[in-house]
């Protein structure tokens, strides 16, 4: 009976090791890329959010002032003066990204363009209705519709019907 001394050599190939560090390498480019995306929805969410607190805020006003749309009165509140009394202040209604919200106030005639950069500003508009992402005028009013930019996922609008 022969025996044969055979070394067994211990450890992984280069092929191996490179076949590897390809598949980590495709792993963490997959999480690069997919990261800021699911930042960017997390954010959009948190506006949304932001903007229905908003619409409830317009409905507590419209509780105040005998049903009255903020645009429809005769001394429109400022931006700064709606969110102090209706939404906690300044601090407590940020962008996710931490810039203050602004809020604009206008009556709808016609249809309302839509923004096109992210300014911060939410759009108030009076005698309006959402229609997708868009607004068109309604002719009662006690309606209203919010318009807001997205940073991922175009324009949202938001109404009270």
């Amino acid at each position: 009976m022969t025996t044969h001394n055979i070394k067994h050599k211990q450890g992984f190939t280069i092929i191996e090791v490179v076949l590897v560090l390809a598949i980590a390498g495709l792993i963490f480019l997959m999480v690069f890329v997919a990261l800021p995306a699911l930042q960017r929805s997390q954010r959009d969410t948190q506006r949304r959010e932001d903007l229905a607190r908003l619409a409830t805020a317009v409905t507590q006003f419209q509780a105040n002032n005998n049903g009255k749309v903020p645009t429809a009165m005769t001394t429109m509140p400022t931006s700064a003066n709606f969110i102090a009394s209706y939404l906690g202040g300044a601090d407590a209604f940020k962008d996710p990204d931490g810039t203050a919200y602004n809020i604009e106030f206008k009556v709808l005639s016609g249809n309302a363009p839509k923004p096109t950069t992210i300014d911060h500003k939410a759009y108030v508009y009076g005698k309006a209705k959402c229609d997708g992402e868009t607004m068109v005028a309604s002719g009662n009013t006690n309606d209203y519709a919010i318009l807001y930019k997205l940073e991922g996922a175009g324009t949202y609008c938001q109404d009270n019907q």
